[in-house]
Order: C-alpha cells, then structure tokens, then sequence
C-alpha cells in the first residue's frame, strides 16, 4: 500500500514524505529505486494544513475556511533509511529520487528481516502485530545488555520474559535479586537454584572484609593491623592452627593477643583496640554473611537453571560486597578455566542480571562493586561471561559502565534527564528515536544493539510463570486486613456471649 512520496532533497540516512494518510510513528515502510528494496522507520510526523497557516489569527476565519474546505490536511514526516532487504541491510550508495513511492513494508519482507539464527523471542512489531521479534542471543550475551525503565513500565515483566527464553536455550544465569523478585519465580522452560547470600572469608579479598568492617581509607593504622591480622586468620585457618573455625572469632583472638601486649606502646594498643570494636561491630552486623564452612558461592551454581543470589535482606553496602566478590571470582576462574584449562574452574558461560544497576555501579561514586562490572563489561566477552544491568533509574548509573552495553532494551522513560543519559551512552539512539519513549505504553520498548539488526519498537511477550515483582495491591491488602480483624472480633463476641456475658 502507497502511503506517499518522498520530497525535497534526500540522503543515505534519511528523507523527508508527505503522505494524505496516517501511518504511525515507529511503522516500517519501502521503497523502491535503482532495483533495490530499500527499508526504512518513520521516525516523526506532523499534520498540517496549507490553507490554516501560521499566518492566521482570528478564529472566525479559521472556522470560514473549514467549512470551505473541510478537514482538508497533509501529513508530513521523517524516514529513517535502514538499509538494502536484499543485501543484508547496507545502506544504499545512491539516495532516493524526490517523489519516490513510500509503501508500507509487507509482512513477507518484516519477516524476512527479523528472522535471524541464535534468536530468542521477545516480542512482536508494535506496528504489525504478526510479525515476532527475535534478538540474537550470542550477540546479546557477549556484548551485555541494558534493561531500562521508569517503574511500572515493564522491566520486571521483560526480564523474566529473557530468563525463560534463555532457559529454553539451555543457559546459565546468574540474578543478583536485590528485592527477592525471583527466588521463587516459576518459569515454564527451566528452574530456579537458589544461593544463599554467605561467603567463606578464605575466598574474601581484604578491601572486600575491610568495608564490610567499615574502616576508611584514611584511618591507616586500623587498616595495618586489621590487614596483618586477616592474613595471619586465613593462614591460620588453611593449615588447621586456628583455635576456632569461625574466622571473625580467629580475628578477635589474633588482635586480643595483640592487645594484651604490655611491651606495645598505647598508642598502638588503642589502635589495635578500635579495630577489635571494628571487627566485635561487624560480627554483630555480618556474621551470619561469613562462613568458613561453606564453599565458594561459585560453586552452588548449576548449569542450565536460573541461578538466583537472593540480597533482598541485606543492606546497600553487604550487597555491594557479594556482588564485587561474586563477579571477581567469577573473572578469575573463567580465566583459569580458558587460558589453564582448570577442571576446577568455572566451565560454562555465564549471564549475569544486576538488579539496581544504579546502587551497583552509581554514576558519582566509586566503588569495588562497580569497578569488577565495568571489568567484566570490559573483558567478559572473551571469556563468556555477559552482563544486563536493569535500571529505573538510568541517570544514576555509571556512564562508562552503561556504554559497554552494546544492546539496550529501553521501555517508558519520561525523565529527560533519563533520556540525556541513555543518548549519551548509545551511539544507536538517535533523538527521534528518543521521542518515542516517553509514548511507550506499558510492555513497549524499543530494541537496539547488535542483538538486532534495525532499530525496533516491540511489544515485550507477557511472561506466563510466576515472579513476586511488581506492585502491591495496598487496596486489597486493607481490606483483607479488616476483614480479618472484623472476623476475629466477632469470634471473641461469640465467645464471650457463651460463657455469660457481662456479669
């Protein structure tokens, strides 16, 4: 179907139409010159009138020439040229003629277009809702991923969806589940292995304990006892000569024997003695995270399953710790496995989800946390391991960070400043493209990267199973309260009344 022509001067990229039709913003078209098929989006339209112009300013004249004319009025737009159907969508070398015929793209070609190997499904064309929309899952895995948008848009519903399609291609995720969304999801195409958030401190690097301990990096002296006595702990505890095997315990009786040393000076005792206090108030705090006991949280992941870390209850700062420990471990052992071939390593590739981006890996702070992100960002596709932050907040997260993310699911965001950020960290986010967003409704993104070959607007597949995101239903929650407590004072009425009543 023609839906209008090409005018002015035209481009490679991009060209301007005039159409007496409506088509939509996001909806492909054609068009066909020097025998190729070239395809092209409709990035921006506008509606106008000849005879109502800006020139106008009295009502009554306005209200004169549409009873003259009628809705007389043309659409005029932008088209953003994709590429060549016919030869893997490079762009042409020749522009289109002025008055060149736009049509709407058939079915047959769309299909053509988005039908890759390695795809997993996500969804369907917003504009031709019979055409699926696959990304390809090597492209998305080893060049990482971002999920971005305002709460309530669909983030959540789009992560499980990606999780089950992986599942079905027999992958290996790891969640880091910051409010225990999924560690008790359903999925129809695989399971869930929960991992308890506990660290054995043989595993820990010192910088990791130490801000768990809270001991800042100008206080030096508590840093150089409490880095000799962690050393002299995790010695001791390797070769069986500690007193105890709880290791913040094998601290304490380390730094205790130092302190009971009437030959040190004060001034080193009561440096020994804030650490101690240090170490008493993160046994307090953080005990129950370390246990030399356990193995490495590594280890408990198994192949093929959803593997969920569940952080929903502890703090900002204990989660920062795991997940810089968890991706450490992670780096060196695929590292070992590849380059040593280590049968004790970590064997298959790995496809991390951070939940909360913006806390991990925050734009105005450095942290260990971020810094092993940005890393696997950086190196991971070599070893097989791949990242997908999700955010609702996309301008509090790392801009470094963010811009690793070759491929970006981006859903409803209306913050401009949220836009600015994304813009700047994606080179395929053109500001047409960035109009769309705040018009997004609920499930709708668009999909950029090379986990697909054009840019596209999708309708995210709703996800079947079972997951414990999303809001709350306070209303019902009330009344079930009420109703509860109603039922419970009546039950007390009844009882009373049987042995008597008021006496």
């Amino acid at each position: 179907m023609i839906i209008g022509r090409s005018i002015g001067e035209t481009t490679l990229v991009d060209l301007t139409f005039i159409s007496k039709d409506m088509p939509r913003v996001g909806e492909y078209v054609t068009l066909n010159y020097d025998g190729k098929i070239v395809l092209g989006m409709i990035e921006s339209m506008v509606r106008g009138s000849v005879s109502l112009n800006n020139e106008i300013y009295d009502p009554d004249t306005i209200d004169k020439i549409r009873q003259i004319e009628g809705n007389d009025y043309y659409i005029k737009g932008n088209i953003r040229i994709l590429g060549d159907v016919n030869d893997n969508l490079k762009l042409p070398r020749t522009p289109a003629p002025p008055g060149t015929e736009i049509e709407q793209a058939s079915t047959e070609i769309l299909k053509k277009v988005f039908d890759q190997d390695n795809s997993l499904d996500l969804g369907h064309l917003i504009s031709q809702e019979e055409v699926q929309v696959g990304v390809d899952l090597n492209k998305m895995v080893s060049r990482h991923l971002a999920i971005l948008a305002m709460t309530g848009a669909g983030k959540s519903n789009t992560v499980a969806v990606l999780v089950d399609e992986l599942l079905k291609q027999n992958g290996c995720m790891f969640i880091f589940d910051m409010h225990s969304e999924y560690i008790n999801a359903e999925f129809s195409n695989g399971e869930v292995n929960p991992i308890k958030p506990i660290i054995n401190p043989k595993y820990m690097e010192f910088s990791e304990i130490k801000q768990l301990a809270n001991i800042g990096s100008n206080a030096v002296n508590q840093e150089r006892y409490f880095r000799k006595a962690f050393k002299q702990a995790k010695k001791e505890l390797e070769h069986g000569e500690a007193k105890t095997p709880d290791f913040l315990e094998q601290l304490l009786i380390i730094l205790n024997s130092w302190e009971m040393d009437d030959e040190r000076p004060t001034k080193e005792r009561n440096n020994i003695i804030d650490v101690i206090n240090k170490i008493e108030d993160l046994q307090s705090i953080y005990g129950k995270l370390l246990d030399t006991n356990t193995g490495n949280i590594l280890t408990q992941l198994k192949p093929h399953m959803c593997n969920v870390l569940d952080l929903g209850q502890v703090d900002e700062n204990t989660a920062e710790v795991i997940v810089s420990h968890v991706l450490r471990n992670a780096l060196k052992s695929r590292k070992k496995f590849i380059h040593e071939n280590d049968d004790d390593a970590l064997d298959i590739p790995v496809f991390f989800i951070l939940e909360e981006a913006h806390i991990l890996a925050p734009q105005n702070r450095n942290t260990k946390c971020k810094y092993w992100i940005t890393r696997i960002a950086r190196e991971g596709r070599k070893f097989g391991l791949g990242l997908c932050m999700v955010s609702q907040s996309p301008k509090s997260v790392d801009n470094e960070t963010l811009s690793q993310a070759n491929n970006m699911i981006i859903l409803r965001l209306v913050e401009p400043k949220d836009q600015q950020h994304v813009q700047s960290s994606s080179e395929s986010l053109s500001d047409d493209l960035v109009k769309q967003l705040p018009g997004l409704n609920v499930g709708e993104a668009l999909v950029l990267g090379m986990m697909t070959k054009i840019p596209t607007l999708v309708k995210i597949n709703s996800f079947k199973g079972k997951t414990h995101g999303g809001d709350l239903d306070v209303r019902g929650l009330w009344n079930q309260d009420k109703q509860s407590k109603d039922e419970e004072l009546t039950r007390m009425e009844e009882e009373f009344n049987d042995l008597g009543g008021i006496y």
